[in-house]
C-alpha cells in the first residue's frame, strides 16, 4: 500500500515538474520563466523526493531533509536571479502591466534624497 501511495505522490511531482518545464519553454521573459520554474519545480521536486521516501521507508528521513532543503533554497535562489537580472537591465515583457521593483526603487531613491 505504501508503494502505491508513494508512486502516486511521485507521479504528481513529475506532473508538476513537466508543467514547470513547459512554463519555462512557453513564457515570454526571464521573470515569468523564473516564476514558472521556481513554483512548479519546487513542488514537483518536493513531491517526487517525498514519494521516493514513502516507497522506501528507510530513506524517508533523508528524503525529508533533502525536500526541506529544496523548499528553502529554490525560492531564495530564484529571487536572487530575478533581482540580478533586473539590476543588470533585463527588460520586462512588452505587455507586462506592473513593475513593482521600479516603484520600490523610486521610493527608496526619494527617501535617500530627503535625507
Amino acid at each position: 500500500m505504501n508503494q502505491i501511495i508513494g508512486y502516486i505522490v511521485m507521479g504528481v511531482g513529475v506532473a508538476f515538474l513537466f508543467l514547470g518545464a513547459l512554463g519555462v519553454f512557453r513564457f515570454p521573459d526571464v521573470y515569468n520563466r523564473l516564476q514558472a520554474g521556481t513554483k512548479c519545480t519546487t513542488l514537483g521536486a518536493f513531491l517526487s523526493i517525498i514519494g521516493a521516501g514513502i516507497v522506501e521507508p528507510t530513506w524517508f528521513l533523508k528524503c525529508l531533509i533533502i525536500a526541506v532543503f529544496i523548499l528553502f533554497t529554490n525560492p531564495i535562489s530564484a529571487h536572487a536571479l530575478a533581482r540580478a537580472s533586473y539590476k543588470s537591465g533585463v527588460k520586462l515583457w512588452d505587455k507586462s502591466v506592473v513593475d513593482k521593483c521600479k516603484d520600490f526603487e523610486e521610493c527608496a531613491k526619494a527617501q535617500e534624497d530627503d535625507k
